[in-house]
């Protein structure tokens, strides 16, 4: 899934190039190619698929030239995670009724990918023959409001898999109160939005607790592979009410199973995540870009082009970014006012 915004990461994240189609950590490849680098070994090029906005083909095509052109699928406008994935499950499994599927957003990092792979394998080998839905389950690190928990019942770990247990509950973003209350039970998981299911799981779900999306899809699936295709989704993707996965499906599923995993991932949806992730110096400044200098600074998050020579001293706990000649420096701590400074810097 590629069609967000990333308004949280301004400068750097731009609605023309969005955070996935950015080397947000400096290593030389996006956050949409490493997301496909890491399925290397799981599945081949020709069978990842990528969801997108229109106005974002071409960056797709150019950051993936392995993905075949047909796999790249154009939504017309944002309607959130289910009809993203009811389009691209009707599509596969017209051509593979038996598929098995993994959604993954593309702009997630995750630092183990062995452990990943692992992880995704094992997933994959749980819903191939089943009708279950599995979510993975990140162990919290932290007590972090900024996501969505999974309370598991690891009294019930699966008989086909040791590693999977029920899902009790989903949980809401919580307050730090009940955040510190989650983290300190051991089947609290943070909720990272990567689902295992097969198509025919994914459709029977949708015609169940979606009939409205599911309806359209049929109706959209009569022009799949054919010249019109593109004209036909234009047409009625944007009847499909905007609604999550979570909400769509997944709290109200019956057959829920959560597999907890530990690779190192983080949504890298602020600056704060990326400054958490990033490797720091002895003052705990983050820096991504090779020209940067830090004097008598602490807890900063720096991030510009390689062809400038970047000179801080003295700040403690601050965000420094530059992006095609935009500059934005702010506290860590009010990073959640970025959308409002972007919006100021448009005027």
């Amino acid at each position: 899934m590629a069609g967000g915004i990333g308004s949280r990461f301004w400068p750097m994240s731009t609605p023309e190039r969005p955070k996935q189609f950015i080397d947000v950590l400096g290593c030389g490849r996006t956050l949409i190619q490493l997301t496909a680098d890491r399925f290397k070994g799981v599945c081949p090029p020709e069978h990842i698929w990528v969801v997108t906005s229109k106005g974002f083909a071409s960056l797709v095509r150019e950051q993936l030239p392995e993905i075949p052109k047909e796999n790249i699928l154009l939504e017309p406008c944002m309607r959130n995670t289910a009809p993203c994935i009811a389009y691209v499950a009707w599509k596969i499994a017209m051509r593979y009724p038996k598929a098995n599927l993994v959604v993954t957003p593309a702009d997630h990092v995750v630092m183990d990918t062995a452990e990943f792979r692992r992880v995704i394998t094992s997933a994959l080998s749980f819903t191939k023959d089943s009708s279950a839905i599995l979510t993975l389950g990140m162990k919290p690190s932290r007590p972090e409001t900024g996501y969505g928990y999974i309370e598991a019942d690891i009294q019930s770990a699966s008989p086909k898999n040791k590693e999977v247990y029920r899902v009790s509950a989903f949980r809401e973003k919580p307050t730090p109160v009940l955040a510190a209350e989650y983290i300190a039970q051991p089947n609290y998981y943070w909720n990272a939005g990567i689902f295992v299911w097969n198509v025919q799981t994914v459709i029977r779900a949708m015609r169940l607790h979606q009939p409205e999306i599911a309806e359209i899809m049929e109706d959209a699936s009569l022009s799949f592979y054919s010249l019109i295709e593109q004209m036909v989704i234009d047409e009625l993707f944007p009847k499909c009410k905007s609604i999550s996965v979570d909400y769509a499906i997944m709290e109200q599923a019956k057959e829920m199973y959560v597999f907890p995993a530990d690779f190192g991932w983080s949504d890298l949806g602020t600056w704060g995540s990326l400054h958490e992730r990033t490797e720091k110096d002895a003052f705990n400044n983050a820096a991504i870009g090779p020209n940067i200098h830090l004097i008598e600074s602490t807890n900063c998050m720096v991030h510009t082009p390689e062809n400038k020579k970047v000179v801080i001293q003295g700040l403690d706990g601050y965000i420094i970014a530059e992006k095609d000649n935009t500059l934005l420096i702010c506290k860590l701590t009010e990073e959640q006012r970025i959308k409002e400074f972007s919006q100021m810097a448009a005027r």
